[in-house]
């Protein structure tokens, strides 16, 4: 018999650690704000999802404060029993009004929110096709559901119109896309997509996770960014992201929701989404309506970004979101790279293979409505001064 615990040993991470440029779990003592104490040091961050900068809005904070002494720190079950809040009720209907949505269902985790609505929706018969670089919490979504997985290469209409011709016309379909994708940062093909899928007679789910309070009118996502929500028959959202909290929502027609509720086990089985986070991310969604300008300056921050970058030949994907990837293309040189950057007083992501195909490794930096052109300025010296220098020649390979 084989060992089971053979694989726990992962040379990569050996080899990291060894030479001292494993990018991992680094300690952050402070907010998430534009400059952070990370183990002890000042550090720009650059790594951040916080891209409405609210995690530190004081009326986001004072919220989440407030729901805790109203409801007390937890649930203690499923919204299925005695875990629904009317604050629950309050903000999902709110979202759906905001949104252009008949109505919205909240879970726990993003993740787990792809996962209630994948493996609810769709069943053995029926046939998904996901965009090759859709998040990892879709891939599994499509396992836990039992349907059959198509995959199109990336943006690709013609790999996705071939994926479709596959399907049987006695199967239902859902074509699956990320909105942002969140590694390059490039926008998904919505019209192109949504045209496909009437032509088929296949439904169509957006992950927005990456799109919701960056894109579109008010930072309404994806869908409105192309004027095609009411094409979109499911957008998904997170609220860890623009909306400064932890959990996530479905939105849907009423129908679709109904039937959620009631057959989805990762909704029905998991305690549901705390007072604390539920207020918080209510407050969040009120400053966005009370601020849209926060979209505005955020593009504003990118868009200042990526000049500077290419001012000083940084070789990045040019994104109109606030996701800028700078390419590294090998594994040890992006860990490399990350460390140099942390120990010059930087935070940012280095992503690897399997996030990104080998051979395409990069530095992801995001940008925060909170940023402003001065630690921008501090932050595109020091990439660049690291850059520049390059690979230090006694780094071994």
């Amino acid at each position: 018999m084989v060992d089971l615990f053979a694989k726990c040993k992962m040379d990569l991470l050996d080899q990291a650690r060894a030479m001292d440029i494993y990018p991992y779990f680094h300690e952050l003592q402070s907010k998430q704000a534009p400059v952070v104490n990370m183990e002890g040091q000042r550090r720009i961050m650059l790594g951040s999802n916080n891209y409405l900068g609210l995690t530190e809005d004081p009326k986001v904070i004072e919220a989440g404060l407030e729901a805790m002494k109203q409801y007390g720190t937890g649930c203690s079950g499923s919204r299925f029993l005695n875990g629904t809040l009317d604050k629950h009720l309050v903000l999902e209907r709110e979202l759906a009004e905001f949104t252009g949505y008949e109505t919205a269902i909240t879970f726990s985790t993003g993740f787990q929110t792809n996962l209630g609505i994948i493996s609810s929706v769709m069943g053995r018969h029926d046939y998904i096709i996901n965009d090759r670089e859709n998040h990892a919490s879709i891939y599994d979504a499509c396992k836990l559901s039992d349907a059959t997985m198509l995959r199109f290469k990336h943006s690709d209409m013609e790999d996705l119109e071939a994926q479709l011709q596959k399907v049987p016309e006695n199967a239902g379909c859902l074509i699956v896309t990320d909105g942002v994708f969140s590694m390059r940062g490039d926008i998904c093909k919505l019209p192109e997509i949504v045209a496909l899928a009437e032509k088929y007679g296949a439904r169509v789910m957006v992950d927005d996770a990456h799109g919701f309070g960056v894109l579109g009118e008010g930072g309404r996502g994806t869908a409105a960014h192309f004027g095609l929500t009411h094409k979109v028959d499911i957008t998904m959202l997170t609220f860890s992201k623009s909306l400064a909290s932890i959990g996530g929502c479905m939105l849907c027609s009423n129908a679709v929701a109904d039937y959620v509720r009631h057959t989805s086990r990762p909704f029905i089985f998991s305690a549901s989404l705390t007072p604390a986070s539920t207020a918080t991310a209510l407050a969040a969604l009120h400053r966005l309506q009370e601020e849209p300008e926060m979209v505005t300056h955020l593009h504003k921050m990118a868009d200042y970004f990526r000049e500077g970058l290419h001012a000083n030949d940084i070789n990045i994907i040019d994104a109109p979101t606030p996701i800028v990837p700078i390419f590294t293309y090998k594994t040890l040189d992006t860990l490399w790279y990350g460390k140099k950057f942390f120990n010059e007083g930087l935070y940012v992501n280095p992503v690897i293979s399997p996030a990104v195909p080998e051979g395409e490794c990069l530095l992801r930096t995001t940008l925060m409505a909170t940023h402003h052109e001065p630690v921008i300025d501090e932050a595109v010296e020091i990439i660049s001064r690291v850059m520049k220098a390059g690979v230090t020649p006694d780094f071994s390979f």
